[in-house]
């Protein structure tokens, strides 16, 4: 079973917790579409500020939205003018009505990542990055291996599967160092999927990372 569902779904109620905290029966398909318009807009844009993910949180009147990233005074900005912008950019994307009488207030946070090198997310969108660049697969995996170990991880497993190199036949490359259970629900287990656009086509990026409690 841990081989095949996502980790960190296993672990939701125990572990984790919903990235997005709401329920409204009657316009759950709307809100849901909006919930994942507004994050694929959000990682797109603070994609140079090191975004790792985003929480949304609904009430009646509100709608909160707190982004993590690595580098949190990108987006907050000088005296707080990244954050309207922000909240101006998120009005032109939402089904808003123009009058604003009944348009629900947004509330944006912005919280660090502690430890970027514990984040699965930044970890494989760094090694995708590195890939795009025609860096070397086996020299990027086993800095990053390093890079994650050495910022207190039990364990790390990256898997890269496609036409690596450039390759006539696609295959699949592991780098494991230290525990990686994936069956053990009381372990913190960290997963992301970043793909890779190379000249050659699609490069898929896995990063499991077993982080310590608390991090």
């Amino acid at each position: 079973m841990g081989q095949k569902v996502n980790p960190q779904i296993l672990r939701l109620g125990t572990i984790y917790n919903w990235t997005s905290v709401w329920f409204d029966k009657k316009r759950y398909k709307d809100l849901l579409l909006e919930d994942y318009k507004i994050r694929k807009a959000l990682m797109n844009k603070l994609s140079h500020a090191g975004i790792s993910k985003v929480e949304i949180e609904r009430s009646i009147n509100s709608l909160r939205i707190t982004a993590y990233v690595s580098r949190p005074g990108i987006v907050i900005g000088k005296s707080g003018a990244g954050l309207e912008e922000l909240e101006k950019f998120l009005f032109t994307i939402l089904p808003f009505k123009k009058e604003g009488k009944n348009n629900p207030k947004i509330d944006i946070k912005v919280e660090p990542v502690k430890e970027p090198n514990l984040d699965a997310y930044l970890v494989a969108k760094n090694i995708s990055d590195q890939l795009i660049k025609r860096a070397r697969h086996k020299k990027v995996m086993m800095q990053t291996v390093e890079k994650v170990m050495g910022a207190g991880a039990k364990g790390i497993k990256i898997v890269l599967s496609g036409r690596i190199a450039g390759a006539e036949i696609g295959r699949r490359e592991t780098a494991q160092r230290g525990t990686v259970p994936l069956s053990t629900i009381r372990e913190y287990v960290n997963f992301a999927s970043v793909p890779a656009l190379t000249k050659k086509g699609y490069i898929g990026v896995k990063v499991w990372i077993n982080k310590p409690e608390g991090k």
